[in-house]
């Protein structure tokens, strides 16, 4: 199990180190300088005064030795666009991302799986039809097409929640009181159901046919004749084996969801790591973007990791598989 483990922490580190190095090349050979926008440059010796100040008049391959050097230290680099530290700028925005990315894991789970168990039972009926059917619909949906939607439905028109943003900055500047916090729920609401609803779409599916293909395991058929009732039948013995497939995708439901969470940062104005990567995007800001795709990299192989021990606990013969293969390796 430990050798397993260490396999899988190495191989992380190396796509991490990919995906760093990558994003540092690509936006840098990008179109365009953080010198302001093509209709709005900056004069040109504020123009070479910026880059000599940030390196960015360097050959490309010191200024990505420079910035491997300062990362093994802890040092994301200084915001070009902020004039900030980078690992600031993230700090302060990961909160509202992790907020905004766990609600969406909630409802993705919850009305996910309750939507595969309600198919699963009802399998081939016209309930399965249907809720299969909005749910392939709504998972075909471009997350941030059916934020734009929501936010016309239930902003724009019927004006139930607000257009966006964390909190009203008027009345609730800072959440401190439980009005604020209501408030602050009230901003999250639309932004969580968005990202939740597509992903829960497809945790139904996964539900529904992990389900069905345990109904037709032996220990099901046995339960049901010794006269269990068939709510008892589904619910312990059959969901129990039934969320091993879902164990997996838990893992990797909270890195996606952190990732998705760039477009509708943007689409309803909440301040987060998206939001902020894709201004750094726009101004060309590396630092801020190579930072934030580390981050980002790191979600994701942490999600991984998590996903492979929690199913190599439920499933012992995935360990029996991975110190079987080291073996094998090692000789």
């Amino acid at each position: 199990m430990a050798a397993w483990l260490v396999r899988r922490l190495v191989a992380s580190i190396a796509i991490v180190f990919a995906v760093v190095t990558i994003t540092f090349f690509v936006v840098h050979l990008a179109h365009g300088t953080p010198c302001g926008f093509d209709d709005r440059p900056l004069p040109p010796e504020v123009c070479k005064q910026l880059c000599r100040r940030f390196g960015c008049d360097q050959p490309l391959l010191v200024q990505y030795g420079k910035y491997l050097a300062a990362l093994v230290h802890g040092d994301l680099g200084e915001s070009i666009g902020l004039h900030r530290p980078v690992a600031d700028a993230l700090r302060d925005a990961i909160p509202n991302t992790f907020i905004l990315a766990l609600a969406a894991l909630l409802v993705d789970f919850a009305l996910g799986l309750a939507l595969g168990i309600y198919q699963a039972v009802r399998a081939g009926r016209f309930g399965d039809v249907a809720v299969g059917n909005v749910a392939l619909l709504i998972n075909s949906m471009p997350v941030f097409w059916l934020g734009l939607v929501l936010l016309l439905v239930f902003a724009q028109w019927l004006r139930w929640f607000p257009a966006g943003g964390v909190t009203n900055p008027i009345l609730c500047p800072r959440i401190d009181s439980p009005h604020c916090l209501l408030d602050f729920l009230w901003h999250l609401t639309l932004p969580a159901l968005t990202l939740g609803l597509v992903a829960a779409a497809s945790t139904a599916r996964y539900q529904r046919a992990a389900l069905l293909e345990v109904v037709r395991q032996d220990f099901v058929r046995t339960a049901r004749a010794k006269g269990l009732p068939e709510r008892r039948v589904l619910l312990v013995h059959a969901l129990r084996n039934a969320l091993l497939p879902i164990i997996t995708l838990f893992g990797l439901a909270f890195p996606f969801l952190f990732t998705g969470a760039v477009l509708i940062e943007t689409v309803f104005a909440w301040p987060g790591m998206g939001r902020l990567a894709v201004n750094a995007i726009f101004q060309r800001d590396y630092p801020v973007v190579t930072g934030a795709a580390l981050l980002t990299s790191v979600m994701v192989v942490l999600g991984n990791l998590i996903a492979d021990g929690l199913y190599a606990v439920a499933d012992p013969r995935i360990r029996v598989r991975g110190e079987a293969g080291g073996r094998e390796g090692s000789a």
